[in-house]
């Protein structure tokens, strides 16, 4: 069984995957650390080297690669994976279930406003104008998102309640 998790950054993939395989007993792939390690070198690493287009291609690669794996794996997508090339619709034909991580943009400035420094894309936009910021990537990219199998609000919700619901709905 593959589970691809999606859902804009801050959104919870990384920490509701490991719940959710610390539930289940599978294996979790986090799409990003697959990269870097295959590549030896970190995503801002490889954009400033090798620019967006190769990574973007690496991406889709290292996506086709963990779906074609015969065992059972949660798939922790970055945040603009489903948003490029054929990614949404590799994921949605290779996994039982693909699930978006819905957050408020409320919900999302409130994450993200205390971790900025460690996003790339954030990092240089001021608080005032995050919500905006947020909110016209969303707008872009909810057209990906919506495509998922299973959508799961989040806000107000731990890591626990959210792995508890997907596996409820998976059953």
């Amino acid at each position: 069984m593959k589970i691809v998790l999606l859902g804009y950054m801050g959104s919870g993939k990384s920490t509701v995957g490991k719940q959710l395989a610390k539930n289940t007993g599978m294996k979790l792939v986090d799409l990003d650390h697959e990269i870097e390690r295959k590549e030896n070198l970190k995503i801002p690493e490889i954009f400033a080297v090798k620019g967006e287009i190769y990574f973007r291609k690496k991406e889709s690669e290292v996506l086709l690669e963990q779906l074609n794996e015969e065992e059972n794996a949660i798939i922790s997508l970055g945040g603009g994976t489903p948003c490029y090339g054929n990614n949404m619709k590799i994921a949605l034909e290779a996994s039982e279930s693909v699930i978006y991580l819905k957050v408020s943009i409320p919900g999302l400035v409130q994450r993200l406003s205390k971790e900025k420094e460690l996003r790339p894309l954030i990092k240089n936009i001021p608080d005032e104008e995050l919500p905006e910021f947020i909110g016209k990537h969303l707008f872009e990219r909810n057209i990906f998102y919506n495509q998922a199998n299973l959508v799961i609000e989040c806000d107000g919700k731990s890591p626990e309640q959210i792995s508890e619901e997907i596996e409820s709905r998976l059953v």
